[in-house]
């Protein structure tokens, strides 16, 4: 009898758990679906020895004048942590940072439209001798400390994001294994 790994056992368990669960609640019943359609990144510079957030102020019809970090699609072809080095590079012109997983998630429930859009939140850290350059999307940006931005940020869980990536990206050293390996950043050297 062959053997099966732990991670294909538990994959087994969950979905004759999930078919089993439909038969017993039926067929009536609704899910709303979850739709990963866009990527968020948080920069984080290091400014007279304290990192700083960068928060961006739209200038578009969606969020008009409301200060966020970068977020956008995700491109056909494009894996996830790509689409946080594109949309940094088309917000803010920065395109040599070192991107992180942060294992956190921006997350919103559409009414509308009816599903969860859920996006991966990355971190960047930047360089300190790197300037930032706005496309038509946003009017203004800032640098702000953890508790400015805290206070500027309006849209709802963005507050939790940013106390999440303080806590685990600016007062401790990042976890290597959720660093993004790229072509470019292996060949710069480790910002933090």
């Amino acid at each position: 009898m062959r053997k099966i790994g732990v991670v294909s056992r538990q994959l087994l368990f969950l979905l004759s758990y999930r078919a089993g669960l439909k038969r017993r609640i039926g067929l009536n019943r609704y899910e709303v679906p979850i739709r990963c359609t866009g990527v968020a990144t948080v920069l984080l510079k290091k400014i007279e020895n304290e990192y700083k957030v960068l928060l961006l102020k739209r200038a578009t019809a969606v969020l008009k004048d409301v200060w966020c970090y970068i977020g956008g699609s995700i491109e056909k072809g494009e894996k996830a942590w790509e689409s946080a080095l594109r949309e940094v590079k088309e917000e803010t012109g920065l395109s040599n940072i070192t991107l992180y997983a942060s294992n956190k998630f921006d997350q919103i429930y559409s009414p509308i439209e009816n599903y969860i859009y859920v996006a991966p939140v990355f971190v960047g850290f930047v360089k300190e001798n790197q300037i930032v350059k706005l496309n038509y999307e946003h009017s203004e940006y800032r640098w702000l400390s953890f508790s400015e931005a805290l206070e500027q940020v309006s849209l709802p869980g963005n507050d939790e994001v940013l106390m999440f990536i303080e806590k685990h990206f600016a007062l401790r050293k990042p976890p290597e294994y959720m660093r993004i390996k790229t072509e470019e950043s292996c060949s710069t050297e480790k910002i933090y």
